[in-house]
């Protein structure tokens, strides 16, 4: 697996020029999933890309430098910065920003609350105002499903006995986008994500697991494991993540429903922070340390039966080679990266 495989993400079954010379705003543009998405759009020669992002999680080195991508610094709460967002008419709206993740929520809620729940509620609000053609909201499958959910996780098993309010806003955004869709006839799709990692996520205290553990790793310190490693989740490749959501932008029998965008396997976290210390050479091997209160969830798995019925989704990097192009990612970024991490 090389970079050249990195750069050639897209689904093959869907004419992807469809999006040439659209305009498309992507919220949350400059994140992991953000970036990678708006690089693609980019490259698929899109008339303009317009990110929003307050890069209160994201970097400006981090954004895809192309003639056709405008970067406007702004918060989804600023309606100043809405209406100049969309006052380009995009004609797709991926919503990607958000107050992330569970630990963060628990420390803070109400911001929270308002990113995640009012946050949405106003770029839906524009986006009916402008037409959309497509509306793709980036909820979480590791959210929505709770311990009465039964796995692999299916789109019907929803739950409402969640453990964070980070898990009850992204349900709480479904519902608001189910609200605009069945009121207003705004053509959404829930893209429920399962364990993103790839490149560009900077670690830090409220970032996921993988690129923190590589970070500690390239630093030569143990990996610390909540609980005893036999946990397991479902990591997802960003590449494959892009595919899922640009094929949301494109399938009508996507519109109206919510979808799980997974592996579709899973992983025990002590394997994968062996592989993270073998990549990196790292010899100060692991520790446990105690479970969070929230962290009652032992596996995650997500079905991804629907997602390949309707979108003829097929994720198409391995766990290990997605680790090693994160690894490649951070070696090639490594003194940004060490300027920004946030611990």
């Amino acid at each position: 697996m090389d970079e050249t495989t990195l750069s050639d993400w897209g689904m093959n079954m869907y004419d992807l020029s469809n999006f040439k010379d659209k305009t498309i705003l992507v919220t949350g543009g400059a994140g992991c999933v953000g970036s990678n998405l708006v690089k693609k759009l980019a490259s698929l020669n899109a008339r303009k890309i317009i990110i929003l992002d307050d890069m209160s999680s994201a970097y400006e080195w981090n954004i895809p430098k192309a003639n056709n991508v405008q970067f406007i610094r702004g918060s989804i709460l600023d309606d100043e910065m809405l209406r100049r967002a969309f006052k380009e008419r995009p004609e797709y709206v991926y919503h990607l920003a958000a107050h992330f993740a569970n630990q963060n929520s628990v420390d803070n809620p109400e911001k929270d609350l308002m990113v995640n729940g009012l946050g949405i509620l106003k770029v839906l609000e524009h986006a009916q105002l402008v037409d959309v053609r497509r509306f793709v909201y980036s909820s979480s499958g590791c959210g929505v499903y709770g311990l009465d959910s039964k796995m692999p996780f299916e789109e019907h098993d929803i739950s409402i006995k969640l453990h964070t309010p980070y898990q009850v806003t992204k349900l709480l955004g479904e519902l608001y986008t189910n609200y605009f869709y069945n009121l207003y006839s705004v053509p959404i799709v829930n893209a429920r994500f399962f364990n993103v990692f790839g490149p560009g996520e900077v670690p830090g205290r409220y970032r996921n697991v993988i690129p923190n553990f590589m970070y500690w790793a390239m630093n030569g310190k143990s990996l610390p494991i909540t609980g005893d490693g036999t946990e397991t989740r479902d990591w997802t490749y960003v590449g494959d993540i892009v595919d899922g959501l640009l094929a949301m932008g494109l399938e009508e029998a996507a519109i109206g429903e919510s979808i799980n965008l997974g592996s579709g396997t899973e992983h025990r976290v002590v394997d994968m922070a062996k592989i993270v210390n073998e990549l990196t050479e790292n010899n100060a091997g692991i520790k446990f340390v105690e479970r969070r209160d929230w962290d009652v969830k032992k596996r995650l798995l997500s079905s991804i039966d629907k997602a390949k019925r309707i979108l003829e989704y097929e994720p198409r990097i391995s766990f290990e080679d997605g680790l090693r192009l994160t690894h490649n990612w951070f070696m090639e970024n490594w003194d940004n990266i060490t300027l920004d991490a946030e611990f």
